[in-house]
């Protein structure tokens, strides 16, 4: 069988879909089962580490930008040229005319459910392509029961073409902390829904009575009104106390989760949200907003808050630190969680749904 993949993710600096399709590819090297298979890696440009060794890989690109056009005109001429049986694409769309059966991972659906999230021309583009490509789609996965139950309400795809495949939890090398762990660590892109100010001022009050607290922050900043991180810093009094990176390679992220003392990830709605259990894989407590996908995520391996405000924040992310009970409460919570995620069950799922869209 030949396998294309819309491989865009890979390209760049990888961030949540990126570092998913990335985690699924390296997966099916250790699998028997996906050895059998060609793999068409479809991009814009070329994707690096695109030879997966056991795998037989091939690279396609068509070059271009990459958006939405690229997707609906050039992507589907590379799955023809490729005479792939199937094509899977991990980014919530699809080609709405591509001649080959698609399975496709939607993530979530906050772009139905909160359209003021989104400036209102790029709201109406995926809400049209994503809802007609999940209605489509041979097979739409997705991380939750919680999003499987929001792509039935939103989207109108029926429950028995929507599978729950579970992510796997990427762990890197433990090292040995140089000092205390008193760092607060944010990973993801930054949005108006993760509630980043809240958690700024949360941490300006913690600072207040813990001198040695700092804040690092790494994610693009996608805000849609584009908040000023740097004129926060200043005006919390945060400059030499918080940093903000866009984007970090993984082999140097396992240093950063090594020494925090806490993990904020203060979201109010997502799919699933993977960096709060990589926190937890390096032994560091995550403090997140009480939603009905972080409980079926995180379970009681996290702190949990009402609401985003500054005061419980600081006074979580002090429990989180400092309060030995509570972190042994969480950590010891810590494996049976992490024993429901496993990437190659993850990969393994995603190619038997391949294999029978295929059919």
């Amino acid at each position: 069988m030949r396998i294309a993949i819309d491989a865009r993710e890979l390209c760049g600096q990888p961030t949540g879909v990126g570092r998913y399709l990335g985690a699924v590819l390296e997966a099916w090297t250790t699998l028997p089962e996906a050895r059998v298979h060609q793999y068409v890696l479809c991009a814009h440009e070329l994707p690096p580490d695109a030879d997966r060794s056991p795998l037989r890989v091939e690279t396609h690109v068509a070059a271009g930008r990459g958006g939405t056009l690229w997707e609906q005109i050039q992507l589907p001429r590379l799955v023809r040229a490729a005479a792939a049986d199937v094509l899977f694409s991990p980014a919530y769309t699809s080609p709405l005319w591509v001649g080959s059966p698609v399975v496709l991972a939607m993530h979530d659906v906050s772009f139905a459910v909160h359209p003021e999230w989104l400036p209102w021309h790029q709201g109406l583009r995926q809400r049209t392509i994503a809802s007609r490509a999940a209605r489509q789609a041979a097979r739409v996965l997705t991380l939750t029961e919680f999003s499987r139950g929001e792509i039935r309400e939103w989207l109108g795809v029926p429950s028995r073409r929507i599978t729950v495949v579970p992510p796997g939890v990427t762990a890197w090398p433990s090292t040995t902390p140089t000092g205390p762990r008193t760092s607060v660590l944010y990973v993801g892109s930054i949005f108006e829904r993760r509630h980043v100010p809240e958690l700024l001022e949360g941490v300006a009050r913690l600072a207040t009575r813990r001198a040695d607290i700092t804040l690092t922050l790494v994610g693009h900043n996608r805000t849609a009104s584009q908040i000023d991180l740097d004129g926060l810093f200043a005006h919390l009094d945060l400059d030499g106390r918080a940093t903000h990176r866009e984007w970090i390679a993984d082999k140097d992220l396992g240093e950063l989760y090594d020494s925090a003392g806490a993990f904020a990830f203060l979201s109010e709605y997502e799919g699933f949200g993977l960096t709060p259990l990589e926190a937890l894989a390096a032994g560091v407590p995550p403090v997140v907003l009480d939603t009905p996908v972080a409980r079926e995520a995180y379970g009681p391996a996290a702190i949990y808050l009402p609401r985003p405000e500054p005061s419980l924040i600081a006074d979580a992310l002090e429990r989180a630190i400092f309060d030995t009970a509570t972190r042994a409460r969480v950590l010891k919570a810590v494996p049976a969680v992490l024993a429901r995620y496993s990437w190659a069950e993850c990969a393994a799922s995603v190619l038997c749904a391949l294999e029978q869209a295929a059919r």
